[in-house]
């Protein structure tokens, strides 16, 4: 863990590489009709095979079942309290595509939605329509005012937007608009605490001013808010492990968290083979890599068991591209679970792989949570998968005399 009381005089920089990839909401659940999760569904055959090379567990992000969102699983992966450390998708979104944020402003993720003539949600995602469809719609939103309060809107991707608010007596502490279900009206922003009722206020004149502006849309007709938040005072992860990490991400969220957390972010396509080429390029000039793969979670959130399957698939053939880099040190994680069968986040253990000159293989059968089960690393919460891979790494010194 990054909290480490000792961690300083533990570290040490050694020229060994450490590769993680972060499959977003790589675990499942079974189908009911076959009692077999996405990755037991999958074929897996270069997974399967680094399985075998590897010593395997699973992880739990935050504790047991406690559902996380993603930046909560990232924070743990990197070896940060998710608990202590919570910060709010809106500063990271903010961050991830370029947004200068001062101290401050508050950032929040937005969604464009579906609502039918009752104002109940149909689709929290709006068909996940393309960013070249919603660019046009930042813009009629941008040109909302709040008196006392600036706000920008900025497109992100697909169906995501940011909007930040300026001005004086700002707070973060504000619920969410997104009900996070469908066939309910979105909810109306709320102070938590009485130093953020402007920014409900002003929110709540921002979403409705949003409603009229959309209105006749065919499909991103309405907009929900969430993660509010104001930018945090973090550990660095380049000073504290003694690295000199790198983030290479698509998805501007997770380039917002790598950021904060004190990655180098480097400029990558949209694609995982995209990614993979920045690693290609990049990859004498760090010891650390964070590597993000983000299709298996859309599917689960979809609730598209098949689509989850094939992404996983998916993945699995570019994993011989990235053995070829041979890294030392190899993890393979998720920073939770989404189960297709839940259509949402779930609160169930992710599998973990770890692969280095250290593990030779347990035999257990391949990569999927019921292999995973019986490896040697366990079941650990998932602060512990930073500190594995610089063991792992030959990057600690020995603790106590």
């Amino acid at each position: 863990m990054i909290d480490f009381p000792y961690i300083r005089d533990l570290v040490q920089s050694t020229p060994t590489k450490i590769v993680m990839l972060v499959v977003d909401g790589l675990g499942g659940a079974p189908h009911p009709d076959t009692g077999k999760t996405e990755l037991e569904t999958a074929n897996l055959p270069n997974l399967d095979r680094l399985a075998g090379e590897s010593a395997s567990g699973m992880t739990i992000p935050v504790a047991p079942g406690i559902t996380p969102g993603s930046g909560p699983g990232h924070m743990a992966l990197f070896g940060f309290d998710p608990v202590k450390y919570l910060m709010g998708r809106g500063v990271l979104e903010a961050l991830g595509i370029g947004i200068n944020l001062a101290n401050g402003d508050i950032a929040a993720r937005g969604n464009f939605c579906t609502v039918d003539a009752s104002g109940r949600i149909t689709d929290r995602r709006a068909g996940r329509i393309a960013t070249e469809e919603s660019v046009p719609l930042v813009e009629k939103l941008a040109g909302i005012q709040v008196p006392g309060v600036e706000m920008s809107v900025h497109p992100v991707k697909d169906h995501r937007f940011v909007l930040v608010l300026k001005g004086n007596n700002l707070g973060e502490a504000v619920s969410g608009t997104d009900p996070e279900k469908t066939g309910v009206v979105p909810l109306p922003a709320s102070a938590v605490s009485s130093e953020s009722r402007n920014t409900a206020e002003a929110v709540n004149v921002f979403v409705s001013r949003a409603r009229d502006i959309l209105r006749g849309q065919k499909k991103a007709n309405m907009v929900v808010l969430r993660g509010f938040s104001r930018l945090p005072s973090l550990p660095s992860m380049a000073a504290r492990y003694a690295l000199k990490p790198a983030a290479i991400a698509a998805y501007p969220m997770y380039r917002g968290l790598a950021q904060m957390v004190g990655m180098e972010v480097l400029k990558t396509g949209a694609t995982f083979a995209d990614e993979l080429a920045t690693l290609e390029k990049h990859h004498s000039s760090h010891d650390f890599f964070f590597l993000h793969y983000k299709p298996a979670d859309a599917a689960g959130e979809d609730g598209d068991f098949a689509a989850k399957v094939v992404s996983l698939e998916s993945l699995d053939r570019e994993i011989p591209r990235l053995l070829k880099l041979n890294p030392d040190v190899l993890v393979v994680a998720g920073d939770h679970s989404t189960p297709a069968m839940l259509g949402a986040h779930g609160w169930q253990p992710v599998p973990l792989l770890i692969r280095s000159k250290w593990t030779k293989g347990e035999g257990t059968g391949g990569f999927s949570e019921r292999a995973c089960r019986v490896g040697s690393l366990g079941t650990n919460p998932a602060t512990s998968v930073m500190m594995l891979a610089m063991a792992h790494a030959g990057k600690l010194h020995k603790f106590g005399p």
